[in-house]
């Protein structure tokens, strides 16, 4: 699960090129593109699957399991001698890994992600602060979680490119879906990104084009999540209490189409929850979004 919805306006997150399935694009000389034929409301133009290195070469979110995309893949590894090695997989929403079996068969890499989870076996764990080192290149492990407990990015050292998986997307917000999603962890994880130094320069997501100004789209992200429980936490204070998820949200997504209400609704019971946990609001049921019944503090 992917976008969520208003869209963030940031102008900065644009890049020339065409997302065009199946057909590799170069962002640097150590950095390939190709998106996957998996389109959606939920993920946008597809899933993007990133190649780092030439010789040595590691899959970032292989994508989905469908026979032509994993072909684009190993040929896209195999180009000038290169070999697949490892395949890293962000998190375990199904749109980011499946594709990690084929790959890993038809070239021997090992699969590395938080750990084995929905579905996901793993060959290799990673944790926050994992460097993988090879003649061409750092990647950093940096364990984001928010969008998902087990959230991986994956910070491509010198180049300062950050892989965001779902954490960071191009031109919309993200759904935190609970109770494995965590608004205050995600807010956490965003401002942890936008500390790093020496600053990131791009940001590649699953779902998008190459954001080109990091700290203006994670400084957009943060306000618009701050505005977003604002309005969550006045309209709780204004509504007739104890309310449940959805009384809310027709209050708080005014701005929203409604028949996104469905989606929409996950976020809200997470900004709720983080209300909670800040003292803001409580709750019967803190873990039931369709019979807890919420208040203002």
């Amino acid at each position: 699960m992917t976008a969520d919805l208003p869209s963030v306006d940031v102008a900065a997150a644009r890049e020339p090129d065409a997302l065009v399935v199946g057909e590799p694009v170069t962002l640097s000389p150590l950095v390939r593109r190709i998106l996957a034929p998996n389109p959606s409301a939920m993920t946008g133009p597809g899933t993007n699957t990133y190649l780092v290195g030439t010789g040595d070469v590691t899959v970032i979110d292989p994508g989905p399991d469908d026979p032509a995309h994993v072909a684009a893949i190993v040929a896209a590894g195999a180009v000038g001698g290169g070999r697949i090695t490892r395949i890293i997989c962000t998190h375990t929403h199904v749109d980011h890994w499946p594709a990690a079996v084929a790959v890993a068969e038809a070239t021997g890499a090992e699969v590395s992600a938080f750990g084995s989870r929905d579905g996901l076996e793993v060959t290799g764990t990673l944790s926050d602060g994992d460097v993988i080192t090879t003649d061409e290149y750092e990647l950093e492990i940096l364990h984001t979680p928010g969008h998902a407990s087990n959230h991986l990015c994956v910070l491509l050292r010198g180049e300062q490119m950050l892989f965001s998986g779902d954490h960071i997307m191009q031109g919309v917000t993200v759904v935190i879906a609970p109770p494995d999603g965590d608004m205050h962890a995600y807010l956490a994880s965003l401002d942890r990104l936008g500390d790093l130094a020496p600053p990131l320069q791009r940001i590649a997501p699953a779902h998008g084009h190459v954001v080109e100004d990091p700290r203006a789209v994670i400084d957009a992200y943060v306000t618009h999540r701050l505005a977003r429980e604002a309005i969550v936490a006045q309209s709780l204070e204004e509504a007739p209490q104890p309310v449940t998820v959805d009384d809310l949200v027709p209050a708080v997504y005014r701005d929203v189409d409604p028949v996104l209400y469905p989606v929409a609704r996950l976020s809200l019971w997470a900004h709720l929850r983080k209300l909670a946990d800040d003292g803001r609001a409580a709750a019967d049921e803190r873990d039931a979004i369709d019979t807890g019944r919420w208040r203002s503090i």
